[in-house]
């Protein structure tokens, strides 16, 4: 029986692998871009920020890799969106006490950064497990967990 926090696995090579890559991938952008680990960005928020996304990337990854789906799939649409939505904001309208990089929005690590997210967020959206797509559902009469006994058969 499949536990009800997980949904099954899909192919190592599947879905999960390039999602924790992914995730893996948006981590490396924002070491570099704060200027290594420990790193710094000013101001402090900024800087906590990173190192929240960096390790929530991580985790998300590890996550996928364990065979947590869902969970995992979440928190990679969470480390794809924050970085999205914080890139629009600082080159936009700026953030309280950040304002270098508003209008900047050809920064060549930024744009790499964009695309790694995107990528990120339209495969935890449509991958198999992923947040669009619903878990698979027993048949009428048939409760879940004899269903997925059944199906081990």
């Amino acid at each position: 029986m499949v536990p009800p926090h997980r949904t099954p696995r899909t192919s190592p090579l599947g879905t999960r692998l390039p999602g924790a890559v992914l995730c893996l991938a948006v981590a490396a952008v924002h070491v570099v871009d704060q200027g290594g680990i420990p790193g710094s960005k000013d101001p402090s928020y900024i800087g906590v920020g990173y190192h929240a996304l960096e390790i929530a990337a991580v985790l998300a990854a590890v996550l996928l890799l364990a065979g947590a789906v869902r969970t995992g799939w979440l928190l990679a649409a969470g480390v794809a969106l924050g970085p999205i939505l914080g890139y629009v904001l600082s080159r936009g309208p700026g953030l309280p006490d950040y304002h270098d990089d508003v209008g900047n929005w050809g920064e060549p690590l930024g744009v790499a950064s964009l695309v790694v997210e995107g990528l990120l967020l339209v495969l935890a959206l449509a991958a198999p497990g992923g947040l669009l797509r619903r878990p698979a559902r027993a048949a009428p009469g048939v409760r879940q967990g004899e269903r997925a006994r059944d199906e081990r058969v």
